[in-house]
This record gives structure tokens, C-alpha cells and sequence, in this order.
């Protein structure tokens, strides 16, 4: 292909920018979203924001007016100079060139004050991008997300919906989810082929059930959801046996679906008790 087919193929912003398939740019291009969205992050002047992908800076202009800091995360370099040409003589902006992926989020914390991330995620990147993100919640006070509306409403989801599964499960042991509202392709420079939604993920203090061991705890929901159509008998042989189910007062014939997530946590809890044991009778 030649180079003046590849340039009429590729996808341009209105200010130039050309977005990249790699890093899962949409631009969010519409004023009365963008005040929605604002409103529901409700800055205020003392707080320390943190927005990831802020793109050409659709959320990051009004928000860096508001807030004490704001620390923007970047991947694309083509985006640096720009963002600093717009921003950069607002006392709260404060540009890294990063992998959101690979970030340290604590190194961001200044005077204990936690931090309130928001951002449009890139569609290719959101799952693992929040379950990193777990990680430093003992450093967020909460978090606004744009994501493909399918991915909010896993968020989201209640026990017996099909939307429920592990994704559910991790997150909402930790944090609150919430839909917030909808936001059509319409809305975006390229407009993705799928409808995305605002998603408000609040970190729970304290946390409502206490898990013994996370590395078992994440591993079995895991293998709970392996097999979806599966009840939780077959998907767990091995980990649990029929007496286990039984002690821990749950169906062994149930799909994982159907568990909430505290009952996740009994069959974890309850699966490092029971291995622990015999551990230490073998040593």
C-alpha cells in the first residue's frame, strides 16, 4: 500500500492528532458529556486527581482548573507536547510519560491524601488496568471510568445475572460499583463500534468480609468461572469435595453465578483452612 492510501486510511482528530489502534484511542468530542461526567466526579479545589489516557484533554482542561493537583498518565508521546502547549501553566498539571499497566500509583501520594482517578480507558486495556488497580486502593479514595458499557455492567452485575463472573466478583469485594450513565459512539473522534458507560468505583473501608489468604481467594473465583455453564462441583474437583460444600452451607449442583460474593469468600476461606491443615499434619 502506498504511503498516501495508508494516510487516507488512518484516523485523524480535528486537531491533527492521528489516533492509534495500539493504545485504543476515542476521543470523547461532545461539551454536554463532558459536563456530565464532570459533575459526577464533583472535583473540589484541596483534591488530588490522577486522569489516565487524558487523549486531547476533553476532561483534563476543566478539571485541572479545579482541583490542587492533577496528575495526568501517558502513554503516547505524540500527545506530551500538546497536553503541556495546553496545560502546562496550571499549577496543578503534572505530566507522566507511562504505561498505566506498570504504574506505581503510591509514588503520586503526597501528605496521605489519597487520590480520585478518572479517565477514558482505552477498550483493549480495561480489565487489567482495574485489576492492577487493585493493588493501590489503600491510595484511592475513588475512581470515574469511561468503558465499553459490556465491561460496566460486568462491573456491576448481581449474583443470577449472566453478566456476573470474576470480573464482578474481584471488584466488588474491594469497591462499591456503580453505573452511572450511557454514552453513545456518537460522542467519540473515531466513534467505537460499541456504547460505553461512566462507571463509579468506590474502594470499601472497612472491607465487609475478610478473605484469609487473596492469593486463593483470586485463584479459586478464577476456576469457579472457568467453565461458566458448569456447576460449581465440576469446576472446583479437586479444590473442594462434597463434605467442604457442605460445611460451608453451599450447593456444590450451583453454577458460580449464582454465589454473592461473601459465599466466595467462605468457599476461599475455607479451602486455605482446610489446606493449611494438612499441611502442617504432612510436615
Amino acid at each position: 500500500m502506498s504511503r498516501i492510501n495508508k494516510l487516507r486510511k488512518a484516523s485523524y482528530s480535528s486537531s491533527g492528532h492521528q489516533h492509534k489502534k495500539q493504545f485504543g484511542q476515542n476521543f470523547l468530542n461532545n461539551d454536554s458529556i463532558i459536563r456530565q461526567i464532570i459533575s459526577a466526579i464533583h472535583p473540589q479545589p484541596d483534591q488530588h486527581l490522577v486522569e489516565i489516557g487524558p487523549g486531547e484533554a476533553a476532561l483534563t482542561n476543566p478539571l485541572v482548573q479545579q482541583v490542587k493537583r492533577l496528575d495526568i498518565i501517558e502513554i503516547d508521546r505524540d500527545l506530551h507536547q500538546p497536553l503541556r502547549d495546553k496545560l502546562g501553566h496550571y499549577p496543578a498539571f503534572a505530566l507522566h510519560q507511562a504505561d498505566a499497566l506498570r504504574f506505581d500509583y503510591t509514588q503520586l501520594v503526597t501528605d496521605n491524601q489519597t487520590l480520585r482517578l478518572v479517565g477514558n480507558l482505552p477498550y483493549n486495556i480495561s480489565s487489567p488496568l482495574i485489576f492492577h488497580l487493585l493493588n493501590y486502593l489503600d491510595s484511592i479514595a475513588d475512581m470515574h471510568f469511561m468503558l465499553q458499557k459490556e465491561v460496566v455492567e460486568r462491573l456491576t452485575a448481581t449474583p443470577g445475572n449472566k453478566a456476573f463472573g470474576r470480573l464482578s466478583v474481584m471488584v466488588q469485594y474491594f469497591c462499591e460499583a456503580e453505573l452511572l450513565f450511557v454514552v453513545g459512539p456518537e460522542h467519540f473522534d473515531p466513534p467505537p463500534k460499541v456504547d460505553s458507560a461512566i462507571v463509579r468505583l468506590t474502594p470499601r473501608r472497612p472491607l465487609p468480609y475478610q478473605v484469609n489468604n487473596m492469593v486463593d481467594f483470586a485463584a479459586l473465583v478464577k476456576q469457579s468461572f472457568a467453565m461458566k455453564r458448569k456447576t460449581l462441583r465440576n469446576n472446583l474437583k479437586g479444590w473442594l469435595d462434597d463434605a467442604g460444600f457442605e460445611q460451608c452451607g453451599i450447593d456444590a449442583r450451583l453454577r458460580a453465578e449464582a454465589l454473592s460474593v461473601a459465599e466466595f469468600v467462605t468457599l476461599a476461606n475455607h479451602y486455605s483452612q482446610n489446606t493449611k491443615s494438612i499441611l502442617t499434619k504432612e510436615t
